[in-house]
């Protein structure tokens, strides 16, 4: 099932959530909308589910208008961040609740709808708790669950909204893996909302990227995150340093001093260099781009992050880098920053 998106605009009274929305997702594709909070990344994910409207613009189902129809009819999996189970059921009648509910013409015989729930149940591979209730199960279980029911009505679309923002870290770490094998076996268009960098980076075949209403970028996790193609990408996927610079008679400027990299073609004037922090390899002082003092230094594996305090400016620019542990660094240390790779955007982008 391909969905396609084309102008959609949606208000809440000044404030636009969407703005003019263009968006393909292929057949069979698993595709993460990533955004900071107000972005518009749920309200779209609630327009093409039918929980909510557009002001204007279109969505389209393998090229039928998806707005002539209401939630119920098309055939849409939702799965919510807080489960939504119901908790006076045991684990197997949620799942065959959506089953249960469908038109007497639809309907499935008992028979196959026990058939149904225990194929899926053995798919989340939780075939043993099927006569317990949600308040007996995990969180990690309850949303395994909350898919399983969704998966029921052989949806033709599935949807999930922050699934896993309700888990601790080695829970989600767990099902973002999971999920993606998941996918690769029942092979429905999907599409999941996160504010997680690390978890659309993870699962996503493409990766949406959204701000206040508009797309900023779509491609894959490598694309965004090697090659974002504006400031707030950069600064939003992964850990980056920035500084304010200015590009001026073929050189980028930190403070008046000119650095010892290229501007790459940036246009004149105020800027800002964008550097993510294990691409600033660290040398003796004298030999780099940037000069300054280690302040602090944590250990993590294999990385050292440490606090550097740049010279010039009276030492009130303080950057964290991670460099490899083959010099240990310690707090004191004068240092030379050079940067690997870097990308620089006009300062009003």
């Amino acid at each position: 099932m391909t969905i396609e998106v084309k102008n959609l605009t949606k208000k809440f009274g000044d404030f636009a959530a969407l703005d003019n929305v263009d968006l393909k997702v292929a057949d069979g594709e698993l595709l993460a909308l990533l955004g900071p909070s107000g972005s518009g990344k749920t309200t779209l994910l609630r327009i093409i589910a039918g929980l909510d409207w557009p002001d204007a613009g279109e969505v389209s189902f393998d090229g039928e208008n998806a707005l002539s129809r209401g939630a119920g009819e098309r055939h849409v999996g939702f799965v919510f961040q807080h489960y939504a189970l119901f908790r006076h059921m045991t684990v197997f009648e949620n799942v065959a609740f959506g089953l249960r509910v469908q038109p007497r013409a639809l309907r499935k015989d008992e028979a196959a709808i026990r058939a149904r729930v225990k194929e899926l149940l053995d798919l989340v591979q939780l075939d043993w708790l099927a006569d317990r209730y949600p308040s007996q199960l995990s969180g990690g279980q309850r949303q395994r669950i909350a898919l399983a029911r969704a998966l029921a009505i052989e949806p033709r679309i599935l949807l999930l909204d922050e699934p896993f923002g309700a888990l601790d870290a080695k829970v989600r770490k767990e099902l973002r893996q999971w999920l993606r094998t998941l996918h690769s076996e029942i092979h429905v268009t999907s599409i999941f909302v996160t504010h997680d960098q690390e978890e659309a980076l993870e699962v996503a075949n493409r990766v949406v990227v959204m701000d206040k209403g508009r797309i900023e970028q779509v491609g894959t996790p490598g694309d965004v995150y090697d090659n974002p193609a504006t400031a707030f990408v950069h600064g939003f996927i992964g850990e980056s340093i920035v500084l304010p610079v200015e590009v001026r008679d073929g050189n980028v400027r930190l403070d008046g001093r000119p650095l010892n990299i290229e501007p790459n073609g940036s246009a004149p004037g105020a800027a800002r260099l964008f550097i993510r922090r294990h691409d600033m390899q660290v040398g003796p002082a004298g030999s780099g781009a940037l000069e300054g003092s280690v302040r602090r230094v944590r250990t993590f594996g294999l990385i050292q992050r440490a606090e550097v305090a740049l010279s010039g400016g009276e030492g009130k620019t303080v950057i964290e880098i991670d460099a490899p542990r083959d010099r240990e660094l310690q707090p004191g240390d004068a240092v030379s920053l050079q940067p690997r790779r870097y990308r620089i955007f006009a300062a009003q982008e």
